[in-house]
């Protein structure tokens, strides 16, 4: 029944979490074969062992895990310094091709340095310094890719952004930032007891997330720079499901204190609740649509757990899923034009998505235990929870499924993620 559709699993997916997340190491694979993708030559910068990560090997797996381009081999000696030698790189069938080079500043900065070149045109595209602390090495290769992929495609690239899970190991439970390629990962928060649904807020600096710390399920606040935290909601029954306005004003919630649960507004300091869902049924899982007009939401209102949507205000509710007789976990793009979700095919559970324009569902994953897809700003990519080898691990996948990227952790298995916004920086 709904009761278990908030977290499918709930703590006892939880429970079989384990190792330190801090020590996690991702390793990226790219399986699957999409479609057109445009061929990219991306050069070992020069003098690029001074910097503690590989520059160009992260431009090229950030590129590569978009689902929009393909490597091509960048043999020899190359910087931002060269003139390229278009004709053998047509030759190679590159369309585009990135060079650069790191020096090390006299305060101990890198100065990382690259050009982007149009290799059909045979043409300088852009060229872009920055000098970064050397801890900021990946950073700053992330950037790159971001201008490299808004350059070629005219979409701003997510690979600088941020990304929040929840690990535990040994008994111990933590709340996890890392890059969007899943490395880097610093634990913002850690508790003996269960912390469960993190969520971004639309600055990029909070998160949002349910702490059984106090004995119950509370939803608390928390700034990622400076550690402080704050509880938003520690009502009668229990408090969970938190969902920010997309102005960041306000966060949805499925509260218990009525009796059942139920789907209430609260504003970012705590004051006016109120209750926005006015069926005896279980409301749970809810959502802003990005034009915060409307919320979707999971509910057993039919008979079984389904997705439905109403205005953000309150008010007559209407049914999204008619595919399945279960369907949680709605999540929706940022462009508002499509809706991920997870449905129950036979034993398994699998992501799909939905074209909201015309209703129509495609099944985007074979595994058969996927769970918490979350969009990435540019509404280009998914990443969510499943399965791999008999460990949890998060998944990156392109909408059409035919790119996916495990973020492969050796120490640690990962549960809920929630990929942030732009300014999640």
């Amino acid at each position: 029944m709904l009761a278990t559709v908030s977290r499918r699993r709930g703590l006892a997916a939880l429970a079989a979490l384990a190792a330190s997340p801090v020590l996690a190491q991702v390793r990226i694979d790219i399986a699957g074969v999409g479609g057109t993708r445009i061929p990219v030559a991306i050069a070992d910068f020069r003098d690029e062992s001074r910097s503690p990560q590989p520059i160009a090997a992260i431009i090229r797996a950030d590129l590569e895990r978009s689902g929009l381009f393909r490597s091509v081999d960048a043999p020899g000696a190359l910087s931002e310094t060269s003139v390229p030698a278009y004709a053998e790189w047509k030759a190679r069938q590159a369309d585009a091709l990135v060079a650069g080079s790191v020096t090390r500043l006299a305060d101990g900065r890198l100065d990382i340095r690259f050009k982007l070149w149009d290799v059909v045109k045979g043409a300088e595209i852009i060229g872009q310094a920055q000098a970064v602390l050397p801890d900021d090495a990946r950073l700053a290769a992330h950037r790159i890719a971001d201008v490299v992929y808004e350059k070629l495609t005219g979409e701003k690239g997510v690979f600088a952004t941020r990304m929040a899970y929840v690990t535990k190991a040994g008994r111990r439970y933590s709340l996890v930032i890392a890059d969007a390629d899943g490395e880097g990962a610093k634990a913002a928060l850690s508790s003996p007891e269960a912390i469960i649904s993190p969520t971004w807020a639309p600055n990029g600096r909070e998160l949002a997330y349910v702490s059984f710390e106090s004995g119950k399920a509370t939803v608390r606040i928390q700034d990622v720079q400076t550690g402080t935290r704050r509880v938003l909601a520690d009502f009668k029954g229990t408090n969970s499901a938190p969902a920010w306005s997309p102005d960041g004003n306000q966060l949805v919630l499925s509260l218990s204190r009525e009796g059942g649960t139920q789907l209430f507004v609260i504003n970012r300091d705590g004051s006016g609740l109120r209750r926005i869902a006015q069926s005896s049924a279980i409301d749970t899982e809810a959502c802003f649509a990005p034009d915060g007009s409307k919320i979707y939401f999971v509910s057993d209102r039919g008979g079984g757990p389904q997705i439905y949507r109403m205005p953000a205000g309150g008010g007559a509710a209407e049914r999204v899923t008619f595919n399945g007789n279960y369907n949680i976990s709605p999540a929706i793009s940022p462009d508002g034009r499509t809706m991920a979700y997870i449905t129950r095919a036979g034993g398994a559970f699998r992501l799909c998505v939905m074209d909201l324009a015309t209703g129509q569902s495609q099944q985007i994953s074979d595994a058969n235990d996927d769970e918490s897809p979350s969009f990435a700003p540019n509404s280009k990519l998914i990443v969510y929870a499943s399965r791999a080898g008999g460990k949890e691990v998060l998944m990156t996948t392109t909408l059409d499924g035919k790119i996916k990227t495990p973020l492969l952790v050796s120490l640690a298995e990962v549960r809920e993620p929630s990929w942030g916004s732009f300014a999640a920086q």
